[in-house]
This record gives C-alpha cells, structure tokens and sequence, in this order.
C-alpha cells in the first residue's frame, strides 16, 4: 500500500498472474484498474511495435496525476505472425499446432507513467522453443482450460511448462511481467524500489 515513502501504484492490468508477480518483488498495488484498449493490430505493425505500443496505450488510458501507473501486454509470434489470446478451444488447438516443434517469440512491452506525466516503457523479448506435440498432449492441454485468453494459447507457469525445454530471456516476462525491467523502470521514473518484502 502507499506509504509517506511513495505515492500510490496503479496496475492497469486484471492479470492476476501480473498482481503475483509484483508482489514476488515486494510490490503490491494500490489499485487494480484494467485498462480496455483496441488490441487490433495496425496495417503492417511488427509484433514487437505491437506488444510495445499496446502496453503505452494501456497505461495511458488508466493514468491520472499523483500516481504511478504501470502496464503491460504480452504478445507471442511466431515470425511476424501474431497469434491469437485463446478464447476458444478451436483457437487454442490452432496455435499449439503453430508452435509445436519450434521456436517462438515472447514479447511483452512495459509501460510506466509517473505522477508528474513522465513516461518510461521497455520492450523485453523471450526465445521460447516448443518440443513436438502429439495429438493426445494438445488435447489433454485443452481440457485443463490454462490457455482460455492466453497469448499463444498457453501459459507457461502451468501445464505447458513440459512442452518448453528451452526458453532463452525473462522467464517472468512470458509469465505477463518481466520483473528485472519493470523494477528499472520504476525507480528510473523515481519509485523507490527495494528488495525487503513489505
């Protein structure tokens, strides 16, 4: 919670995997407010312009004065192919075929606005690769619901976790949250950061 020691932070996120990571590092937000944005891609928009861009708007539209308000979007692609957030099991099953037996990107912009309109967002990118899936470990995926409106049709923390024998980056930025970074930007922007758990 805010303190004489800070001003208040604003998560513009309903992630609660992103809430679970902030408090991984001491930092629990004075307020939840979920920003909603157009998340359609623009003509001709790279995937990392994209994750980067989605996470400045969000944080945008939820910030206020006397406030730090943070934000982020994950996108996960495969080239310059965006896939989906999962709504459905068709979807899902799709973009596990898509990954399956190779590499992807992970990016998740970060998005930072400090009570005095200072701005601040970084662009964290993860390799994550993905073995050979057989019909019966996608469709056994599918039945655990984990990939209902996650980016790429999974969320690593869970399950999925035995299809990726390597991922080489922010292993909390494929989570929704590259901590190492948004603590950067944080203290950059004058939020004071430490490493005590509250």
């Amino acid at each position: 919670m805010a303190s004489a020691a800070r001003p208040p932070l604003i998560l513009a996120s309903a992630s609660p995997r992103r809430l679970d990571l902030l408090r991984q590092i001491g930092l629990d937000p004075d307020e939840i407010v979920p920003a909603h944005v157009d998340e359609t891609p623009r003509r001709g928009e790279r995937p990392r312009e994209l994750a980067r861009r989605l996470a400045e708007a969000k944080a945008t539209a939820v910030a206020r004065a006397a406030v730090f308000t943070l934000a982020a979007d994950t996108v996960v692609a495969v080239g310059r192919r965006v896939l989906p957030k999962a709504e459905t099991a068709e979807q899902a099953r799709a973009c596990l075929a898509r990954l399956s037996g190779r590499a992807h990107a992970v990016l998740t912009g970060v998005a930072v606005v400090a009570p005095d309109g200072r701005r601040a967002s970084r662009l964290v990118e993860t390799r994550v690769s993905f073995k050979r899936l057989s019909a019966a470990e996608t469709e056994r995926y599918l039945e655990s619901g984990e990939w209902r409106g996650k980016a790429g049709g999974y969320a690593i923390q869970g399950a999925a976790a035995v299809f990726a024998p390597r991922l080489a980056g922010s292993y909390s930025g494929v989570v929704g949250l590259p901590l190492a970074e948004t603590a950067a930007l944080l203290h950059g922007l004058g939020f004071p950061i430490t490493t005590e758990r509250p």
